[in-house]
């Protein structure tokens, strides 16, 4: 029973910490994938519109990329735009501490489970009828 308790307390002082985390860490965080996304965008775009003529396949044979692979690569600059968009919209700080206390609720739910069942359980070697 205290390998349970021990671990239903780890997790529970993790989403604490995640939570601190959340509110210092939320801004940096944006910028920093704000960044990556973007790399992703021009890399992308880049490929999509011809900016990049020729690759070097596996093989190591230098081509022209195809059309379906430019619309592969304009596929990810799309998405990777829409990402970069909804980021800088905002991280919903909220949602996430809903979620959070959800399930640190869901933790003190089953941490009282333990707890009960602890008490209520007998101590090994002791049968019913003796």
């Amino acid at each position: 029973m205290r390998y349970r308790l021990d671990n239903l307390l780890r997790v529970s002082l993790r989403v604490s910490k995640m939570r601190r985390i959340l509110h210092v860490d939320t801004q940096r965080t944006r910028q920093r994938l704000i960044a990556r996304l973007e790399e992703i965008f021009e890399i992308s775009s880049d490929y999509a519109r011809g900016r990049v003529k020729r690759v070097v396949d596996e093989h190591g044979v230098e081509r022209e990329l195809t059309v379906v692979e430019r619309q592969f690569w304009a596929r990810i600059a799309t998405y990777s735009a829409q990402i970069i968009n909804s980021i800088a919209k905002g991280i919903d700080e909220r949602q996430i501490d809903q979620d959070l206390d959800k399930l640190e609720a869901m933790l003190n739910k089953t941490a009282s489970a333990v707890k009960t069942e602890a008490v209520s359980s007998e101590p090994p070697g002791k049968s019913e009828g003796t």
